[in-house]
This record gives structure tokens, C-alpha cells and sequence, in this order.
């Protein structure tokens, strides 16, 4: 049997993944294949290389930092984006607070990353590996329409992978796994809008009209997503994880009681399941 997770992304709301992720370590529970979109794979490595409060951390320690997020870094003609490249890619990780790639190399499953193809408007699902420093992956399949730069790898543009397909577990099913645990970001009963917004971004990358006809489709795309999780939940084949309420909180959100509570959520979740997990799983 193959056992798989799924991290939807969401930025800081994934927070609460984080919670689940931390409970999971707690309980030893680790699955053989990983996949991530957007903040769920760039926080996702944490729990493959086993850092329990990792993710907690850097977001307490950093959603108020300048160097990490703010205006000023978009507006750097060397940074182009919302969140300071650099110092988020390379200074935390490797010098703040270490990312544990001798542990991270050790886990013998897989993980992957989504990320979109600009010129196609398409998913594609990247293997993450320590082997790229800073890895253009994880930049990639967090890089938010206007916020981010295209992120080249190979000579292709790439945007955030949660444009294209926001909650792979159709991915981990093809690709092999058995059973399948998903994390959500958004509470029972969400559904997404084509927004204003949405079209005006979406007009904004007409030279790439695949990219931008996907962008007024994603909505639609993501609703009928969500009602294949729920019909597959209903039969068992998989085991949905969802935060209680995310009204009220930012995808940037830099209140820190609002981002404890949210993460306590994911915590609570997760070692509220965890056994129920570990039978789904088959893990003694």
C-alpha cells in the first residue's frame, strides 16, 4: 500500500496545515508520497525533514519583517516581489532558522511541488529535492500573479501552481497511492468566486492567453474539485483535514493570535485523527 498527503496552499492560512503537520510528527505518522501547491509545499519540506514547530516559527518570527514581506521588496527593481527573495530562499533557510536537508535526503518517499506553466496555463508536478540551493521549485509554485516575477526553470515561465491545480489528489492517485489524506486551507462549505479582481489579473497576462483564460476559469475549476474530495471522502477513499472558520484571516495576515489559534486548529485536528489515520493508512 502507498499512503499519500495532499497541502493545499493559501500563504499564511496554511498555518493551519502546519498544526496537522506538527500532530502528525508527534504521532509518527509519515506517509511515502508528499505534494504540495503554493505555501503548502514551501512549508511541507519542514515536515518531511521532521521540525516540528519549524513552520510556527519562521511565521511568528517573520510575518512582520520587512525583509521577508512588505511593499518594499516588490518594488526592489533586483526583487520584483511581495516577499524578499533572498533573505525568504536562502538567508532563513540556511542561516536563521536550518533547514534540516541531511534529514529531508533521508525520507524515502517522494514530494512534490505544482507549479503553472505560463505559456500553457497548465499543472506541472515538480520533485522537490535538496539538490538546488535556492530551489527555483519552491519559488515557483509560490509565485502569486502580480506578486511574484515568472520564476524560470529550464527557460520556462512559471506562476503558483494553486492556478492550475490547487488540490492535487487526483496527482496522487496517478501517480501510484493508495490512500490518500488531504489538508485543506478553507473551512466546510467554501466555494471560490470569480472575483473583479480575478479578471483584472487576468487581463493583466493577455500576452499569455491560456494563462489567462485558466485564471477566469480556476474558480469553477476549484468548486468542482472540491465536490470530487467530497464524494471520494463519502466513500472512504480519502480523509479530508479542514480548519474551522478562516473568516477574517489574511492570506498575508500578521496578527499573531489570530495565526496561533489558527495553527492550534491544525494541531488539535491533527491528534484528534491521528489514529483514525494510522488505521486509514495501515500503519501499526
Amino acid at each position: 500500500m502507498k499512503t499519500g498527503i495532499v497541502f493545499e496552499g493559501g500563504a499564511f492560512r496554511t498555518i493551519f496545515s502546519c498544526g496537522v503537520m506538527d500532530a502528525f510528527l508527534e504521532k509518527d505518522i509519515m506517509p511515502d508520497y508528499m505534494i504540495g501547491v503554493s505555501a503548502g509545499a514551501a512549508y511541507g519540506v519542514s515536515y518531511a525533514s521532521k521540525q516540528q514547530g519549524r513552520n510556527l516559527k519562521l511565521i511568528l518570527d517573520y510575518c512582520n519583517d520587512k525583509r521577508y514581506m512588505g511593499v518594499n521588496n516588490l518594488l526592489n527593481p533586483k526583487n520584483r516581489c511581495f516577499y524578499g527573495l533572498k533573505f525568504a530562499y536562502e538567508t532563513i533557510p540556511n542561516e536563521l532558522l536550518p533547514f534540516d536537508k541531511d534529514t529531508f535526503d533521508s525520507y524515502e518517499g517522494e514530494f512534490y511541488a505544482v507549479v503553472t506553466n505560463v505559456e500553457t496555463g497548465k499543472p506541472e508536478y515538480m520533485r522537490y529535492t535538496t539538490d538546488e540551493v535556492p530551489s527555483k521549485i519552491l519559488q515557483a509554485t509560490c509565485a502569486l500573479p502580480m506578486l511574484f516575477p515568472y520564476i524560470y526553470i529550464d527557460g520556462t515561465p512559471y506562476l503558483d501552481g494553486g492556478l492550475s491545480d490547487s488540490i492535487p489528489f487526483e496527482k496522487a492517485f496517478a501517480d501510484g497511492c493508495d490512500r490518500v489524506v488531504v489538508v485543506l486551507t478553507r473551512e466546510a462549505g467554501y466555494r471560490k468566486k470569480t472575483t473583479a479582481s480575478t479578471k483584472l489579473v487576468a487581463r493583466a497576462y493577455l500576452k499569455y492567453p491560456e494563462l489567462a483564460k485558466d485564471l477566469v476559469k480556476r474558480a469553477g475549476r476549484y468548486n468542482r474539485c472540491l465536490k470530487k474530495l467530497e464524494k471520494l471522502e463519502k466513500e472512504g477513499k480519502v480523509i479530508v483535514i479542514r480548519p474551522e472558520n478562516t473568516k477574517g484571516f489574511s492570506r498575508m495576515e500578521r496578527n499573531k493570535e489570530k495565526i496561533l489559534n489558527l495553527y492550534d486548529d491544525g494541531y488539535s485536528k491533527g491528534i484528534a485523527i491521528a489514529q483514525k489515520v494510522k488505521d486509514f493508512y495501515g500503519m501499526n
